[in-house]
């Protein structure tokens, strides 16, 4: 299992009314901290894309405990829990207040797509061979 973890802090344009974080920007959170953790790995979004790859989310689900309010220090935690064959990649987010309240929860698949072949395609082995020291078996 992969973990990393970042910080952001809610900005007044983010929120709605209620000073609360806008419901549709926790996606834009989750962002962060996929592009936060890949960077972690050693790499980023655009030398994927430099690479050929692109990375279009395919399923969103998201659940909503607590508000995360506006000027609140939201620590976002970006798990991979399994290393799957193929082309898809699921990240679970996080979103913790200050005092460590969680606030939200949500998992993002994405798909590994050659925009050249208009197709899937899988993990490059590149991104691969830094995921995997985080799945060896205690016994490997």
């Amino acid at each position: 299992m992969f973990t990393a973890s970042t910080q952001i802090r809610v900005r007044y344009g983010e929120t709605d009314q209620m000073g609360y974080l806008y419901y549709g920007n926790y996606a834009l959170y989750y962002e962060v901290g996929r592009a936060e953790a890949i960077r972690q790995l050693g790499f980023t979004y655009r030398q994927l894309e430099e690479m050929g790859i692109m990375m279009p989310v395919v399923e969103l689900n998201s659940q909503y405990y607590r508000p995360a309010l506006y000027d609140d220090l939201i620590t976002v935690k970006t798990t991979v829990k399994e290393l799957q064959e193929g082309s898809k990649i699921q990240f679970h987010s996080e979103l913790y207040n200050e005092t460590g309240q969680l606030l939200n929860k949500g998992v993002t698949t994405l798909v590994f797509y050659d925009p050249a072949e208009k197709k899937k395609t899988n993990m490059p082995n590149e991104l691969l061979d830094r995921l995997a020291p985080f799945f060896k078996k205690n016994n490997e």
